[in-house]
């Protein structure tokens, strides 16, 4: 394969970086404030929740699926662990015990999903739909009012991760979501199981044959993207002291189009952890920008839908593009032979 169509297939993979930057350098050179430390750090911030929606819906695609009850698990996940605490155990309150609490309830909803789509073989689209309105409907029905302050009633420790600052006045979620990527980064790259994962995304028919338990991998990621939705909540719940039965409503779709954007693509096996991270930013910085120049509310929303369609154009072009390269490559590589 030539230097050039290597260069052309990996800037292809990592397109959204190069938007970024691009997007970055003009907002830098027209929007008041933009590429100030301050602001910079507040799109970190403010992107740090819905990132964690985006890596666990870039997972679910990555193996040809899809999740769209993570919106609901991200105020299911914190409300349910915290009813637990506060009104169901006798005892004193455990911060630290109320934050596993949260994960091991947004991986048991992702397990059931899991399950469902997996073992039953029921449609990942509505079985995910109707998690979600599930999910939500119990978080409307035990959580009429918002639990509020939090850092009170559950203690700092808890709301730490969301709330809290260290030197320069970082927040403490921005190291914590890039930590976290790290490690899905490590995991889907170096590991035997993202292999798997990115194996049974690309061909599930061939991977079962190779003996890959592909229901194994599918149930785990749903497992995965759970507990992500969890640490949202657990971000989002942190931020503004409180716990409220709206958190996390109408983030799925967003959370999609950053998927798509970072990488991820319908036809599964495809993207990285670090893209999914990008789109995410490129989401934030979006909307940051959009606000900073004034525009209205309803406008900034019809210009995220138009988002969603861009996400849904490049993953297209960007797919067409890949296979005409390689298909190119193939026939050159075969013309080449035959002359020898």
């Amino acid at each position: 394969m030539s230097k050039k169509v290597q260069i052309e297939l990996f800037l292809l993979d990592n397109i959204i970086w190069v938007i970024v930057v691009i997007f970055f350098l003009l907002n830098a050179l027209f929007t008041p404030y933009f590429a100030s430390y301050a602001n910079i750090v507040n799109i970190l911030y403010h992107s740090a929740i819905l990132s964690m929606l985006v890596l666990g819906l870039g997972l679910t695609i990555m193996v040809g699926k899809l999740d769209l009850s993570l919106e609901s698990t991200l105020v299911f996940a914190p409300g349910l662990a915290t009813i637990i605490m506060t009104k169901w155990l006798i005892g004193s309150i455990n911060p630290i015990l109320l934050i596993i609490l949260t994960l091991i309830v947004g991986g048991l909803a992702g397990y059931i999903n899991g399950i469902f789509i997996a073992k039953i073989q029921v449609d990942e689209f509505l079985q995910t739909l109707s998690m979600m309105i599930i999910l939500r409907g119990l978080a409307l029905f035990l959580l009429p009012f918002s639990i509020y302050p939090l850092t009170k009633i559950v203690g700092r420790a808890f709301t730490f991760p969301g709330g809290g600052r260290i030197f320069w006045n970082i927040p403490v979620a921005i190291p914590i979501v890039i930590v976290i990527f790290a490690i899905f980064h490590f995991l889907l790259h170096f590991t035997p199981y993202g292999r798997r994962v990115m194996s049974t995304g690309g061909n599930a028919r061939a991977s079962f044959v190779s003996g890959i338990d592909i229901k194994k991998i599918v149930i785990s990621i749903y497992i995965l993207a759970g507990m992500l939705a969890a640490v949202a909540g657990i971000l989002a719940a942190g931020k503004q002291d409180s716990i409220s039965n709206s958190m996390g409503q109408g983030m799925i779709l967003l959370a999609f189009a950053g998927a798509i954007l970072g990488g991820a693509s319908f036809e599964g096996g495809k993207g990285t952890a670090f893209g999914m991270f990008g789109g995410a930013l490129l989401l934030g910085m979006f909307s940051n920008s959009l606000n900073l120049l004034g525009v209205s509310v309803n406008l900034v929303y019809a210009a995220q839908g138009m988002l969603i369609l861009v996400a849904i154009v490049i993953d297209r072009i960007r797919i067409k593009r890949r296979s005409n390269l390689l298909q190119y490559e193939k026939i050159k590589e075969l013309d080449v032979n035959e002359k020898r």
